[in-house]
């Protein structure tokens, strides 16, 4: 069985590398991560009782790390310089979860660059556990930047958009 401290860690790498699947089995549990392409939507399944899977090679694990780790120092992202600029709010997650910018695929997003916002006006949606949490804007003011993509798997605590109040 997978601990949940495992399968975040398994996650961050598999997010910040540039592998696009990993499948692992351990002792009869199956976990297995996918990066969705940006244009296809994310859909959660359950394989049937019937289907077997065969293993990873634990080396085929192991060499995923490095590239992962070796990602995660790249040259910081464009709107780094925006993210520590302090007149900015920052909207961050509540909690962990996958990103929505629309209520549903196709829907026109919630909210764009430039958008004008007030404080209790919905701005996104975090899916956890199957549950669809709202996320409110918290300020009055235009949205500066978004810094998620749709159906990308947030922290909690982690920055979604950039507001700049009114």
């Amino acid at each position: 069985m997978f601990k949940l401290s495992e399968i975040k860690e398994l996650i961050k790498l598999v997010d910040q590398s540039s592998l696009h699947e990993l499948e692992i089995e351990n002792e009869g549990a199956r976990l297995s991560i996918r990066k969705p392409n940006k244009s296809e939507p994310v859909y959660v399944t359950a394989p049937a009782a019937h289907q077997s899977f065969a293993p990873i090679p634990q080396a085929s694990i192991a060499s995923a790390a490095p590239a992962a780790l070796e990602a995660g120092t790249a040259a910081p992202a464009a709107g780094q310089a925006k993210q520590e600029d302090p007149s900015l709010h920052k909207i961050v997650s509540p909690m962990v979860g996958t990103f929505y910018s629309a209520a549903s695929p196709g829907a026109a997003p919630f909210v764009n660059v430039g958008s004008k916002v007030n404080d209790k006006q919905i701005v996104c949606i975090v899916e956890a556990m199957k549950l669809m949490n709202e996320i409110e804007a918290e300020v009055r003011g235009e949205i500066v930047e978004v810094l998620v993509e749709n159906g990308q798997l947030v922290e909690y605590g982690q920055p979604l958009f950039l507001v700049r109040p009114e």
